[in-house]
């Protein structure tokens, strides 16, 4: 049996909006026509104030760290923020499994229909396996030290094979946090695996000031953690310039971006051919209070896809407030947000063939928002229709 929905728009993102058109699904869910206004007389429709668009894509949260809603200070700088995060990531385990419980429903509730998920431990394996969203789950390597890199590696790929039969690879946290030797390794396991990666990227200019001349507050950072790194020479370059060319094979998520420069993409751009580019706006406002300079990567028409970051750095799991903040303060088009919120996120994850437009065939999931007459997001509400 079929549902037919008609809004005051419909947003396909594989092929132009339509003004008051119509959307058949099934029970399953699954997209059986896109109609035209004109049919509207000869069947029964569900018709509804504003933009019926499909189920988001959130390519970059932390479930397990829900538990530190609202218990981080914001605006402090990455390394204060890391500081909080190693210090107040132990709780009681209903604590933690409960927060989880509600950031999972909350996603759900917000239209969300797949996560990239950066795990360090096996914590959230039960929360994924009964979910209605679908997760690949980004077990992190962290290792600076080199002569830690293969016991990392091993944890690591012991965590990822208990996620089985989840979808999970192995990747490396950020460039901070991996020593060329652990590079290597996660590069083999991904290249064994064919799998996709993800990476934290130069979220601080204390970054960039570490690996150009090993100066900066991350010296302050390896201090706290009691990690000895004289044995760190530094390159004289950027920190994507210095760590990327270590990573060159493989499908390639940077995350954050909030200070990389022109030079830097371009480099980029130049030196990997299979990379897509997140930004967790929200979340780079509460850390940093800082934004990337977005159309940077718009003139190149670079893969852009959306994440949330984790209730450690956000305030809630909504990738239309994401939408919402970048329209804001960036002017960015509706369209092209929405594209990144939706199809970029699915190709990325590999799950476009399901997710990520309203085509038949497909189960995206509909969501209805509300726009104005000039496309600009009105709320972060959403009806999560299928």
């Amino acid at each position: 049996m079929s549902t037919y929905f008609s809004a005051d728009w419909i947003f396909p993102v594989s092929s132009p909006p339509i003004k008051n058109g119509i959307v058949e699904v099934n029970s399953e869910g699954e997209i059986v026509a896109i109609l035209q206004e004109k049919y509207a007389n000869h069947i029964d429709i569900k018709k509804l104030k504003g933009a019926i668009v499909p189920g988001f894509i959130n390519t970059h949260c932390h479930l397990e760290l829900s538990h530190l809603l609202g218990k981080i200070p914001e605006r402090t700088g990455l390394v204060d923020f890391v500081k909080h995060i190693i210090t107040g990531r132990q709780a009681d385990k209903d604590e933690i499994k409960s927060a989880m419980q509600m950031a999972n429903k909350q996603m759900y509730n917000n239209g969300i229909v797949a996560v990239g998920d950066i795990s360090n431990q096996i914590s959230s394996k039960e929360i994924k396996q009964i979910s209605q969203i679908f997760y690949h789950t980004f077990v992190e390597a962290m290792g600076f030290n080199p002569q830690r890199a293969e016991a990392v590696m091993d944890y690591a790929i012991g965590i990822k094979n208990e996620f089985f039969p989840l979808s999970a690879s192995v990747v490396p946290h950020a460039p901070y946090s991996v020593s060329s030797e652990l590079f290597k390794l996660i590069n083999e396991e991904a290249e064994s695996d064919n799998a996709f990666l993800s990476i934290h990227n130069q979220e601080t200019v204390e970054e960039n000031a570490f690996f150009v001349d090993k100066t900066g507050r991350f010296l302050e950072l390896y201090k706290f953690l009691g990690l000895d790194i004289a044995f760190f020479e530094p390159s004289g370059k950027s920190s994507l310039q210095t760590w990327l060319p270590k990573m060159v094979n493989q499908k390639l998520l940077l995350v954050h971006n909030t200070v990389s420069n022109k030079e830097d993409i371009e480099f980029a751009t130049q030196n990997h051919h299979n990379l897509y580019w997140c930004f967790c706006p929200n979340a780079n406002l509460y850390i940093e209070n800082s934004l990337p300079d977005v159309n940077l990567w718009m003139e190149k028409q670079l893969k852009i896809t959306i994440g949330t970051d984790s209730l450690a750095s956000n305030k809630q799991l909504n990738i239309l407030a994401e939408m919402k903040t970048l329209q804001k303060h960036k002017n960015i088009g509706f369209e092209n947000l929405l594209q990144w919120a939706t199809i970029n996120g699915a190709e990325f994850l590999g799950l476009d063939k399901q997710f990520g437009t309203i085509e038949v065939g497909k189960t995206p999931g509909l969501n209805l928002i509300s726009l104005s007459e000039d496309l600009m997001i009105e709320s972060d509400v959403i009806v999560k229709l299928v």
